[in-house]
């Protein structure tokens, strides 16, 4: 009697397939951790900036009273007039003065000389924040006579002491105290221009102040609320403008600071895209090599009754797990080293602060972390559920066929997705956002060729060569189950990446080396009277100096161009002429022609005005006049101080801005302003130290309104500077270097099994142990010079246009950093295959079989 037999399939509960996910992660959690770290380190370099940046825009909201000192500033660039002071008394009562400007000061005790900012102030400024003394009580006692506070670091580079005196141009102060910290200024600020504070009161006994001095006069005023302010503001918007006063709210204050930060947080932003997205890739990659292994794993799962979805669900758990592992470990270090930054970056904040934690931040790090583990696994995890059990009983070389599914087209338009919100969410432009994630697939899809072109060269070479150890490095390429394409991918990018760093610091730190060269001037002299000029002369060729430059300046203002006044370009629109162009000084020059800083790229250099009837043809710099969209041709009106000049534009120059020279955006021909008021720029060399230090001492003693830049100074302050920045902003791309190399390292580890079975088998075929070394050297020797050639290449594609649309500089290419990276890249990558394959070279092959496999 027939009879059908029916075999009930075996149910496996959620928590069996927990403990077999368990269990399998047991033999290889050190394949799992390389996963885990890819997490962590994206996930820590997210929190701690986005901390940092919570952070940084509360500061700002908070103490964006104390960085301003008022509810109100009003300031201009020359003595207030009359009908200016009648709107000034008509803002409110309780209000503070000050008077700026940039000063040689002389310390007679030590013979020192140095330029700082001189400020002047009466009244109760700051009504926010406060001005930090040694002893505390200096600020309050600064109006009681010819006293003087310095700035601390100032006071120890010369060495001085309170109770010293200080020369600032014929008058002595007192010094009463240390300047510890300033409202509002920021380290980089004061080590530029130290700051020293004395009563506005005995300003006019320095003799300082004189017609053609750059001088910054403000008023500063409280009132009950900030809301005030504002509304005062709004009412007297048009009395401003046409007394020509500038003026600044808290709210105004709050704005230009987070622009002042908006670069930085945009690098910071990307640093951290980066560091995550490289941890992406070392997911996707690691996961990918890691399921490949367990094929037939599942296969015989699938033979045991497990069914393709719990199958997906074993591996997707061993993926949460380590998700949520890497995710809390990165977040909980992100918040540590959220404390950190505020230090690196001290230098550039103008206000000191203790970070706090955000649980916002926190729940956004693991999330995400899990997010990312999740769907840049999906991929490989769908293809590990549609496994078939007779995979288990098949050659492990059987090829697959990996034909793009509609499941994985939709895994791939979802981590498209993921990366532009995620790009929008950092960045804040999705123009940026979008061309980067752009920028990124065509930097996929181009390494991706490039590995499927390595791959086809190689089973050419392969076929041609005749030593058998070339053949079989070369062959390791190509045979199924290669590991070519994801590690060439991930190398490339971990070298794209690391050297657009590196070429992008390069070319920042060429752009300010201002005195390289050694025919350089290094030293500029200004606010030069004319009558003083050549007395000036003659005490530089005292000296033995050089008088490479000597410059005269006419200071005037824009009235009209092309027949259009400030008036009427503010009421039509279209004409898009702002008001800065009428309203900001121009310090111009006159001479017959160019210097070696500047090249003629229109029109023609008028050189002399013959009679005073000729039209007057002045030079302009191309950048300024692309800006404003002047031609050749174009009619300018200018006020030279009560008088008024008619003039075209002849010629554009380019200007090359980072030379030392006194460059001009405007340049007028001879016999025009000879007769105006004016005074001069003198440019020279000093070779020595003691030399400088003694020149500039005769001249603060014999010319005490005259400046000093000592650009040797300078540029040695910008270099301290730029040390401690670039620093801090190295830390944090150290991220994605750091994340890049444990990617990179993961990728070649995590493709072990495979690189130990084929050594395996040709041990067992009778090769030697050297042919094992060299035939795995030239593997991954293959791998990693290609791989890196390709990421410099790209890497300097990216370099030019950051240089070119970034930093609009020159492009620099560096052989140093370019053999550096390829070098590091190559033996880095064989170093770690090697490492691979150690056992091989020293066990027998079945005892490494029964360890290994």
């Amino acid at each position: 009697m027939d009879s059908k037999i029916t075999v009930s399939p075996k149910k496996y509960s959620r928590s069996w397939l927990l403990k077999m996910a368990w269990r399998d992660s047991r033999r290889s959690r050190s394949k799992l951790l390389l996963f885990t770290t890819s997490i962590a380190i994206g996930i820590a370099a997210l929190v701690a900036i986005n901390s940092f940046k919570r952070n940084l825009d509360e500061e700002i909201q908070l103490q964006a009273k104390a960085l301003l000192g008022a509810d109100l500033e009003v300031s201009s660039n020359r003595p207030f007039t009359k009908e200016q002071m009648a709107l000034i008394d008509s803002l409110g009562d309780e209000r503070s003065s000050q008077t700026r400007f940039g000063s040689m000061i002389y310390f007679p005790r030590t013979d020192g000389t140095r330029l700082v900012q001189v400020r002047g102030i009466s009244g109760f400024y700051p009504y926010y924040g406060k001005i930090e003394t040694e002893p505390y009580w200096a600020a309050g006692d600064l109006t009681n006579g010819a006293y003087a506070l310095v700035d601390e670091k100032l006071m120890l580079q010369f060495n001085v002491e309170i109770g010293d005196d200080i020369l600032i141009g014929k008058l002595k102060f007192e010094i009463r105290g240390k300047l510890r910290n300033v409202p509002g200024q920021s380290g980089i600020s004061t080590s530029v221009a130290p700051v020293v504070y004395v009563s506005e009161g005995y300003l006019p006994f320095t003799e300082l102040i004189k017609k053609g001095s750059r001088v910054t006069y403000s008023k500063f005023f409280k009132y009950p609320t900030e809301a005030t302010a504002d509304e005062i503001v709004a009412a007297r918007r048009e009395q401003f403008k046409e007394l020509e006063l500038r003026y600044e709210t808290v709210e105004e204050r709050k704005k230009d600071t987070s622009e002042a930060f908006e670069n930085m947080s945009i690098f910071l932003n990307l640093a951290a895209f980066i560091a995550l997205l490289l941890g992406s890739i070392g997911v996707a990659g690691a996961v990918h090599i890691y399921l490949k292994e367990k094929n037939q794993s599942v296969a015989i799962l699938r033979c045991l009754g497990v069914k393709s979805k719990q199958a997906f669900y074993i591996y997707l758990y061993q993926v949460l797990l380590m998700g949520l592992i890497g995710s809390v470990a990165g977040t909980f270090i992100g918040l540590g080293l959220q404390y950190y930054l505020p230090q690196l970056l001290g230098e550039v904040l103008p206000f000191s602060f203790e970070p706090k934690i955000f649980w916002i931040v926190i729940v956004e790090g693991i999330l995400l972390g899990i997010i990312i583990a999740v769907l840049f696994a999906l991929l490989p995890l769908i293809r590990l559920g549609k496994i078939s059990p007779l995979q288990s009983i098949r050659a492990a070389f059987e090829s697959q066929r990996n034909k793009l599914s509609p499941e994985a087209m939709v895994i791939f338009l979802l981590l498209g997705l993921f990366l532009f919100g995620f790009a929008f969410f950092q960045i804040g432009e999705w123009k940026q956002a979008l061309m980067f994630v752009l920028g990124l697939v065509a930097t996929f899809g181009l390494l991706v060729l490039i590995a499927k072109g390595l791959m086809t060269v190689a089973k050419k070479v392969s076929s041609k060569t005749t030593s058998f150890l070339v053949k079989q490095g070369i062959a390791n390429l190509y045979r199924p189950n290669n590991q070519s394409t994801i590690l060439l991918l991930t190398i490339g990018i971990c070298a794209v990446l690391i050297s657009t760093l590196l070429f992008s610091r390069y070319i920042l730190v060429e752009q300010i080396t201002l005195t390289g060269a050694e025919n350089r001037p290094n030293m500029v002299l200004f606010d030069i009277q004319t009558t003083q000029k050549e007395e000036l002369k003659t005490l530089t060729l005292d000296y033995d100096l050089p008088v490479i430059q000597d410059v005269p300046i006419v200071t005037m203002r824009l009235k009209e161009i092309n027949g259009v006044n400030k008036k009427v370009a503010e009421k039509d629109s279209l004409l898009d002429i702002p008001s800065w162009v009428f309203n900001r000084e121009y310090r111009v020059t006159f001479r017959d022609s160019l210097i070696n800083s500047e090249t003629l790229v229109e029109g023609e250099l008028q050189s002399k005005v013959e009679s005073p009837g000729d039209s007057i043809f002045v030079s302009v710099s191309e950048g300024f006049a692309k800006g404003r969209d002047w031609k050749i041709g174009d009619e300018l009106l200018f006020n030279v101080q009560g008088a008024l000049i008619k003039t075209y534009i002849g010629s554009l120059r380019k200007v090359d801005w980072r030379r030392v020279q006194t460059n001009f955006l405007l340049v007028f021909p001879t016999g025009v302003l000879e007769q105006a008021p004016q005074f001069h720029v003198l440019v020279t060399k000093v070779d020595k130290s003691d030399v400088s230090a003694r020149f500039q001492q005769a001249v603060v003693r014999l010319f005490p309104n005259v400046s000093i830049i000592d650009l040797e100074l300078i540029i040695k302050t910008l270099e301290d500077i730029l040390n401690k920045v670039s620093f801090a902003i190295n830390f944090m791309a150290g991220f994605s270097v750091l994340t890049g190399l444990i990617v990179l390292a993961g990728s070649v580890v995590l493709s072990k099994t495979q690189r130990v079975q084929e050594s395996v088998l040709l041990r067992t075929l009778g090769a030697r142990s050297y042919q094992i070394f060299w035939i795995t050297c030239l593997e991954y020797f293959a791998l990693g010079a290609i791989a890196s050639l390709a990421g410099l290449i790209l890497a300097h594609s990216f370099s030019w246009l950051l240089a070119k649309f970034v930093f609009e500089n020159d492009f620099l290419f560096s052989t140093y950093y370019t053999v550096l990276i390829f070098l590091s890249v190559t033996l880095g990558t064989i170093m770690i295959g090697l490492f691979n394959i150690r056992p091989v070279l020293k066990k027998s092959p079945l005892e490494i079989l029964r360890r290994e496999i």
